[in-house]
């Protein structure tokens, strides 16, 4: 098991070097000229010039890469002379727009997107489960295709359209929750709680009905095999059957998916995020966006991909705890 998890490691490590490679080369290489960019339409080419001088945009390729990459594990300087300035680890360099920091500023937006992101994690996790459960034991019954009928319609719906029609008629219309709030503590939990319900279900919403999509597919599978059959012979009370011999089984292949939706709403839910108001990675990533800042974008980009990266290695250590020939084989 160690050699697995060393193993996974050691390609965790790679797959993140090519990620940082692929990503810098695509934001500093193939974009437009970020000095063109921050300096604006009226700027002479002088001043564009020194602005690349500045951001070290004038030197090779590979040895500001590989400064860049340097400077995430081990931090490092960013300029010369007495403009120089030190950005300790993990740097992701500087704001083209507002100077910070890009890590303190991807930092500082973090618990609004944690919360996010673990909150809406539970309720898709449950409400996905006891859907798709429900109507594997009830198929063909009005309740499997009125749960099914409901798990095509928050697939096919716009995240955006649910989130505004809950939030007019929710907050505004009925008054039940109240707005969603910027601040993610938890010194009173009951109003954070109710400050974020509401984001949760939307995002619930979609990422549920898929979640309960696959797991009627999984259980009915998992319901037509011999032990199933074998159990029930025996006599063994259909919860158990059911909650034991045929979850179990069922829900170990949808590990990878939870675990991979989880990772990507760690890189911001943006559309949520923003029709909500909430100050999170997400909606940091769509200002940057709509303002070019390309060292914001990229440290957000990383972000996402580092969380994938890191939730497979989740994922492949609950498969061994799940499934006794992953342990096996990982030996």
């Amino acid at each position: 098991m160690i050699w697995f998890l060393l193993r996974r490691l050691g390609f965790a490590l790679f797959t993140l070097l090519v990620v940082v490679l692929l990503t810098y080369w695509i934001f500093f290489a193939l974009s437009p000229d970020p000095a063109a960019q921050i300096c604006g339409q009226n700027c002479t080419p002088d001043r564009i010039a020194q602005i690349r001088t500045t951001l070290e945009l004038d030197r090779p390729f590979f040895p500001r890469f590989f400064e860049f990459a340097g400077g995430i594990f081990a931090g490092r300087t960013i300029g010369s002379g007495p403009t120089a300035v030190y950005c300790s680890a993990p740097c992701l360099g500087y704001s083209f727009q507002s100077g910070q920091n890009v890590t303190d500023m991807i930092v500082s937006r973090l618990p609004v997107t944690l919360s996010l992101a673990i909150g809406s994690l539970v309720l898709w996790v449950i409400a996905g489960t006891i859907g798709g459960v429900i109507s594997a034991v009830f198929r063909g019954s009005w309740w499997d295709k009125a749960a099914m009928t409901a798990a095509l319609a928050g697939i096919a719906l716009p995240n955006y359209f649910v989130a505004l029609l809950l939030q007019y008629v929710i907050v505004v219309k009925l008054q039940w929750l109240p707005f969603p709030l910027n601040d993610p503590s938890i010194s009173d939990p009951q109003s954070w709680f109710f400050s974020y319900l509401l984001p949760w279900i939307v995002l619930a919403l979609m990422y549920s009905a898929t979640f309960a999509r696959l797991t009627r597919a999984n259980m009915v599978d998992t319901l037509g095999e011999n032990y199933i059959r074998t159990a029930r012979a025996k006599g063994l009370p259909e919860r158990l059957v059911i909650g034991k011999h045929a979850l179990r089984p069922a829900l170990t292949p949808l590990v990878t998916i939870v675990g991979l939706d989880f990772a990507m709403l760690l890189g911001g839910a943006l559309i949520t995020e923003s029709v909500f108001g909430l100050q999170g990675v997400g909606k940091l990533a769509r200002d940057a966006i709509g303002t070019n800042d390309q060292p914001v974008i990229m440290g957000v980009t990383l972000l996402a991909a580092t969380a994938v990266v890191l939730m497979n290695i989740v994922v492949d250590l609950l498969y061994a705890v799940l499934d006794p020939r992953v342990r096996v084989a990982a030996r």
